[in-house]
């Protein structure tokens, strides 16, 4: 696997099950959700985030999907189209506790496509994965707007790579935030 690797961080959605608010902007002990998932990744890694530019503790590049709120798959295009590295670690910046695994995730492509993280209960979650870069634009359909990240997956050669419930946690729910809360303050 490619020793340079870029991140996609995906910051655009529309949160309607946390009533609207910025998912990776609520605070998380002494920081932010995005800020949290940013802070685990290498120093090395360039990372571009898709959605609304806001303030990181870490130097990142700010992109949109077109359209706006348009997805996750129009989310990965957008940002796609500014990468140049072999390989690009996909993740939900609502994953406050997936960044130890992305490391770990390009190293596990090895011949697939990608590397992508799988719940024990055998969900795979493709927004905490490691894809090779030319793979994905492939993989991408010509309008990405409204397209499921699973839809991608099945166009794919992927590894599975398991993961426990708090790494792949997304924070989509009060109840889910609340949890999260809990595990970093018990």
């Amino acid at each position: 696997m490619a020793d340079v690797v870029s991140v996609v961080v995906l910051c655009g959605g529309t949160s309607r099950r946390l009533g609207g608010v910025d998912k990776t902007r609520q605070r998380l002990g002494e920081t932010t959700v995005l800020d949290r998932l940013l802070d685990a990744l290498p120093t090395a890694w360039a990372v571009t985030c898709v959605g609304d530019q806001r303030p990181t503790r870490r130097q990142v590049a700010w992109v949109r999907e077109e359209p706006a709120g348009g997805g996750p798959v129009a989310a990965v295009a957008a940002a796609l189209s500014g990468l140049t590295d072999q390989t690009a670690v996909v993740l939900a910046g609502d994953m406050p506790f997936a960044g130890p695994l992305a490391t770990t995730l390009p190293a596990s492509v090895g011949g697939h496509d990608a590397a992508v993280a799988v719940t024990p209960d055998g969900r795979a979650q493709p927004l905490l994965g490691a894809y090779r870069t030319a793979a994905l634009r492939q993989a991408l359909p010509a309008d990405p707007g409204g397209v499921a990240m699973m839809t991608l997956l099945d166009r794919l050669d992927w590894a599975p790579v398991a993961c426990d419930p708090t790494t792949a946690l997304d924070l989509d729910t009060p109840a889910d935030l609340q949890h999260a809360r809990h595990i970093v303050e018990p």
